[in-house]
């Protein structure tokens, strides 16, 4: 019998995570058949503690996406496991992005009543965890709380029922760039050329390896930037360049030796699951954290004059 300290432990304020591949310093604690139970509680929880019903019309639908992480396959398995006697909609979008799965519930086409990242967000490789989102936002720290008792809760035999559960595949991450693309059209409504409104910048991409790297090919580069010279596109779990962190001083190095290098007029830096980044301007200097938001509020301050900005720098 399962433990229910073991399950507890693995929150980490409001989202869960734990070693989900064995090293030799460290055993597993993000097992499957704990993320099994997750799974089952996530939906306990959907229907008790956010009156969601799974006896309407409509089939309740979850979206379900994974960062580049080596175990998120094993991961996402055992969190449908978990799922599969409920009579809902599983959406399995594959690789993506933390803030592309929260807008999955609020695109039309989408229409989700929840998500789930699978994602450590910048920790190591051996590293995983889940983020759940509804309608209204993240789950908060007293919301994992639940989802863990409801999970500790599962009956034993629940698993054995039979699939009520219908999963459907979409590329969540397409649209999410196409509706990137607007908005930064919107947002650069004077450029000369409407379409194309980065034509003459060069701006690097440093993705890190994780999902970060369509950023180049399916949102930068359609909208004329050139992107020569961005590195670690490509996903790997093992992240074999540097670790996927903005706020990691190596990381930071080397994003900004590309822009110096390349003579570029921008770095982005992403971390694994891209809701975390950092910039670099063209000489280099870089801005995170505290002085990013600074930088982001001035610009806002400028087109929004005595707008209240609110920040969670913790």
């Amino acid at each position: 019998m399962m433990e229910k300290a073991a399950l507890l432990a693995l929150q980490n304020g409001s989202d869960v995570r734990g070693i989900a591949i064995p090293t030799e310093k460290h055993e597993a604690t993000l097992t499957a058949d704990k993320v099994t139970r997750i799974g089952y509680g996530f939906v306990d929880w959907l229907q008790k503690g956010k009156n969601i019903s799974l006896s309407g019309e409509k089939k309740v639908k979850i979206a379900i996406g994974q960062d580049s992480r080596l175990s998120g396959g094993d991961i996402k398995k055992a969190l449908m496991a978990g799922m599969a006697p409920y009579a809902i909609e599983i959406i399995d979008v594959g690789l993506c992005t933390t803030p592309a799965m929260f807008m999955s519930t609020q695109y039309e086409d989408y229409a989700t009543d929840a998500a789930i990242m699978i994602t450590a967000s910048h920790l190591p490789f051996e590293y995983n965890g889940l983020k759940f989102f509804t309608k209204t936002g993240g789950a908060e720290h007293e919301d994992i709380e639940e989802i863990l008792e409801y999970a500790f809760e599962m009956p034993e035999a629940f698993v054995e029922k039979e699939q009520a559960a219908v999963v459907t595949e979409m590329d969540l991450l397409s649209t999410y760039a196409a509706d990137l693309q607007d908005k930064i059209r919107k947002g650069i409504a004077s450029a000369e050329n409407a379409e194309q409104p980065l034509t003459g910048r060069h701006i690097i991409v440093d993705a890190g390896n994780g999902a970060g790297g369509f950023f180049v090919d399916r949102v930068l580069q359609p909208l004329g930037a050139d992107t020569s010279g961005s590195q670690f596109l490509d996903p790997d779990g093992t992240f074999p360049n540097h670790v996927p962190n903005p706020d990691n001083k190596a990381a930071m190095k080397s994003i900004q030796d590309a822009v110096i290098a390349n003579k570029a007029d921008l770095g982005i830096i992403f971390d694994t699951d891209v809701d975390r980044s950092a910039i670099v301007d063209s000489d280099g200097k870089a801005f995170n954290r505290n002085n990013l938001i600074a930088l982001i509020s001035a610009v806002l301050l400028t087109e929004e004059p005595g707008a209240t900005i609110v920040t969670n720098s913790a």
